[in-house]
């Protein structure tokens, strides 16, 4: 999290994902919380295959699944569903990577499905024939979250393959940010996807938050390193919550004028539903639940997490609803597992 007079989370901010609270609601709040994402008839069910060249290196091969046309995405997709929420009126989930279900039309298609491309942590879409408009999409970012609800909130793109999406360090971003006011802080919510912090740091000369508990040696000279329950206070705006579990310092930022609640790995919103992502735990499952609970009491409408969508929650009820639920069913799949 990058402060001055703006606010940008240097891990995957997540975009707009339509009728998400209506579908948590409707849906019968099971261990997960389901979401419907539309599928497209177009898509080809063809069983993907990827060639050597000479050079012994495995060429990067079009997906069969994809529909015909100028955007495609390769073989080497590591299925992190960034392009799926940036630009998901162009691409779908097909095998277990993402696919081209329909090719962009109208020019606001296609600047997402661009910047779907340029976001892409592996680099895995491409095109038939070179976009002259590159340049131009290029300079979108840092993008806007939702520039009436959440102004200064921006999503960074340059995902890094390094920390499964996180934000990369390119210097087209740093001289936009910088453009914008620069950066004060730089708050890592855990140990992992940490990606280039130190060329951040650097850059800007900002001071870098961390709970002691996940600091390695990679980060082992962050500026500012956390030490107990917290939580703890950085103004009068920001609160640094300690929520151990994925990891044990994880720690998430509640930024208080917005209501916005950033959870890292902590809690995220798949295509799928509201999920703690169990098979990254680093550290208790039971303790991430535990801590799920705990922000609970917390006043935020808004969770981004540092992975994939996120969530608006209509007020403070609704989220402690969904919440509650979310926690409960995990507490029940928990203790039977546990007989």
């Amino acid at each position: 999290m990058a402060l001055a007079n703006i606010a940008i989370n240097l891990a995957s901010v997540g975009s707009n994902f339509p009728s998400s609270i209506d579908k948590l609601k409707n849906s019968s709040i099971k261990a997960q919380i389901y979401l419907r994402v539309s599928r497209n008839s177009l898509v080809k069910a063809v069983q993907s295959s990827s060639v050597e060249s000479d050079t012994g290196k495995w060429a990067r091969k079009r997906r069969p699944q994809n529909v015909d046309g100028d955007f495609f995405v390769d073989h080497t997709c590591i299925d992190c569903d960034t392009c799926r929420w940036m630009a998901p009126q162009v691409f779908t989930r097909v095998a277990e990577m993402s696919a081209v279900y329909k090719q962009p039309t109208y020019s606001e298609d296609r600047l997402k499905a661009l910047q779907a491309l340029l976001s892409c942590p592996t680099s895995s879409i491409r095109t038939e024939v070179p976009p002259p408009d590159i340049l131009e999409a290029q300079k979108t970012f840092p993008i806007p979250v939702d520039e009436k609800k959440l102004p200064g909130v921006y999503h960074c793109g340059y995902h890094s393959e390094k920390s499964y999406g996180a934000a990369s360090f390119t210097e087209k971003l740093a001289k936009e940010i910088e453009t914008m006011g620069g950066v004060r802080y730089l708050f890592l919510t855990h140990k992992d996807d940490v990606a280039d912090h130190a060329k951040w740091a650097t850059r800007f000369s900002c001071d870098r938050i961390l709970h002691l508990e996940d600091v390695e040696i990679c980060t082992a000279d962050v500026e500012m390193k956390l030490e107990g329950n917290g939580p703890w206070s950085l103004g009068d705006d920001i609160m640094l919550v300690h929520a151990p579990g994925h990891t044990e310092g994880t720690v998430c930022l509640l930024y208080k004028p917005l209501k916005i609640l950033f959870t890292g790995d902590h809690l995220i919103m798949t295509e799928f539903g509201l999920s703690i992502a169990e098979m990254y735990n680093k550290y208790s499952v039971p303790k991430q639940v535990d801590s799920v609970q705990k922000l609970i009491q917390f006043d935020f409408d808004w969770i981004i997490p540092g992975h994939g969508r996120r969530i608006e929650f209509k007020d403070v009820q609704e989220k402690n609803t969904i919440l509650e639920a979310f926690v409960r069913e995990k507490y029940k799949q928990y203790s039977s597992s546990c007989k």
